[in-house]
């Protein structure tokens, strides 16, 4: 059953990557172009300083998911376990489905939730701008750091998931898991910003999209309601 939430998670943020793309591609191209010309003027050069970026950004992740795991599995000494995952998997099946509507653009109240999360994030944003120009590797993931708090529904999506495994180790590799899903998108982002921005912006991509992480959700409601067979 945690195996497939690891699967999931993972899947949700590869497929979601059109969603990364546009909530974090504005970040993405800012700090590319924050680089020193040398860095700029080279891709290779720009690949540790990418990769430096999602690593915190995906730290942030994984502090979240522990803490959110943390905090299940304290509520799980209050209330019987297996309804109570069987609940959260439900709800963090629908919310997918939500998500994937908003990624399809065919319902935009995902956007309601993240912008709950931008009180959080007013707090946050001020210190990206003590971290700019970028110079080093370690400012970088510092930068990622507090950039992995920004609002976002599929990474709220995926903290339900964490929590329904009601652990603060598995909550950490459920969002481990789906910020390696994002990687592979926002790396090229960063060396492909132009192409990638454009990419993610069309029709058939956006819609291919929100129904993959639709059929995410479907399948972890389907998981969530099997645990009542047998």
């Amino acid at each position: 059953m945690v195996e497939s939430l690891f699967i999931t998670a993972f899947l949700v943020g590869l497929f979601g990557g059109v969603h990364c793309l546009g909530m974090c591609g504005g970040v993405v191209g800012t700090l590319t172009f924050n680089l020193s010309p040398q860095h700029q003027l080279s891709q290779w050069r720009m690949l540790p300083f990418q990769l430096a970026y999602n690593l915190g950004r995906i730290s942030s992740y994984v502090i979240a998911g522990a803490l959110i795991g943390l905090l299940a599995a304290s509520l799980t000494t209050l209330v019987p376990f297996l309804p109570f995952q069987q609940t959260l998997q439900i709800f963090a099946g629908l919310f997918m489905l939500a998500l994937g509507l908003y990624l399809a653009g065919w319902w935009n109240g995902i956007v309601v939730i993240e912008k709950v999360g931008g009180l959080l994030w007013q707090r946050l944003q001020p210190y990206t701008k003590k971290l700019t120009p970028v110079k080093s590797l370690h400012q970088a993931w510092l930068y990622g750091l507090v950039w992995g708090w920004l609002p976002c529904g599929l990474v709220y999506s995926v903290l339900i998931m964490a929590f329904s495994a009601a652990s603060a180790a598995q909550g950490a590799l459920v969002m481990l898991a789906f910020g390696l899903g994002t990687l592979p998108n926002l790396m090229l982002m960063g060396v492909f910003a132009f192409y990638f921005t454009r990419l993610a912006r069309t029709l058939w991509v956006k819609r291919m999209a929100g129904l993959s992480v639709m059929s995410m959700g479907i399948w972890q409601i389907y998981l969530a309601l099997s645990l009542n067979i047998g």
